[in-house]
């Protein structure tokens, strides 16, 4: 009797040993030899750098002319920048700055915002080129907008929008509207640039040069803006804007133009180049 009651014993055992084995194969972690999902990798920046502290003094006394004329007091002040105010500084971050000189006004903004995915099916970087090809296309481009060496069928680079939106009116409508606020890159803005020097040509026509356009060679993709508006019931102030993408960081650089003269139209062509070097050193930056 006893003989028999062991028998059971083990025999209950075995078959509880046998049951586990089962269950396990169907544990969370697969069965042995199951390749399992990863997810995307993250970004390649997980901070963002101090936006007031991101551009060398020297290049803001480039950028700020009649600076040095202030007083020191002063000038501290304009240098130090603007904080933009944001509601996590670790995800978007800007700081602006303004220096108003007797010639005209002169103001720089620039925004640095760090994408992160919270699909872990799509990268970081693949969530940030959709965010940047949505600020393309908003920019609203020509169809001419291509950057050097690329062809008419080319898609931009990294963007992600292998068509962009063609600006139909942007070649017809700039000499009407240029002074109540048209975006640059319109036959009236090469006018302008082109009207107080002959060395604004630097490729084909000072309207085809300037206009806004894609920009290769700067980080993943970038593009650049140029609009001229109103200030008030006559003066003119332009904005050049740049905006590239590095990894999952997408940066906007703003650079704009007030002369105190009401009759005098601000030169996008050193606004552009201005803008684009600026922009240049802090892609630099990012990648040191």
């Amino acid at each position: 009797m006893a003989y028999a009651t062991g028998a059971v014993l083990i025999a209950a055992l075995a078959a509880g040993c046998t049951s586990d084995a089962g269950s396990g194969d169907s544990a969370p972690d697969g069965k042995p030899g199951t390749p399992t999902t990863s997810a995307a990798p993250p970004g390649k920046y997980r901070t963002l750098p101090d936006a007031c502290r991101a551009i060398p003094l020297t290049t803001l006394k480039d950028l700020l002319p009649g600076t040095a004329d202030m007083p020191d007091a002063q000038q501290e002040k304009v240098f130090e920048g603007s904080a933009t105010v944001t509601y996590d500084t670790d995800r978007r971050i800007g700081c602006r700055w303004k220096s108003d000189a007797p010639e005209g006004t002169r103001s720089i903004h620039i925004d640095f915002e760090r994408v992160v995915s919270y699909d872990t099916s799509v990268s970081d970087d693949d969530r940030a080129r959709e965010v940047y090809a949505k600020k393309e296309t908003a920019a609203d481009l020509p169809d001419s907008a291509l950057p050097p060496g690329e062809t008419p069928d080319a898609s931009p680079s990294g963007s992600g929008d292998p068509d962009p939106d063609p600006d139909a009116d942007g070649t017809t409508e700039g000499a009407t509207d240029a002074s109540t606020g048209a975006k640059s890159g319109e036959k009236d803005d090469g006018a302008d640039a082109s009207s107080g020097s002959s060395d604004d040509t630097t490729s084909g026509s000072p309207a085809d040069s300037l206009q806004p356009r894609l920009l290769d060679k700067l980080g993943d993709s970038a593009f650049l803006d140029d609009a001229l508006a109103q200030a008030g019931s006559t003066a003119r102030h332009r904005t050049v804007s740049v905006v590239f993408r590095t990894s999952n960081v997408i940066v906007t650089v703003e650079y704009t133009a007030q002369p105190a003269l009401m009759t005098e139209v601000p030169d996008s062509k050193e606004l552009q180049e201005k803008a684009q070097a600026l922009a240049r050193q802090l892609v630099d930056s990012f990648n040191d």
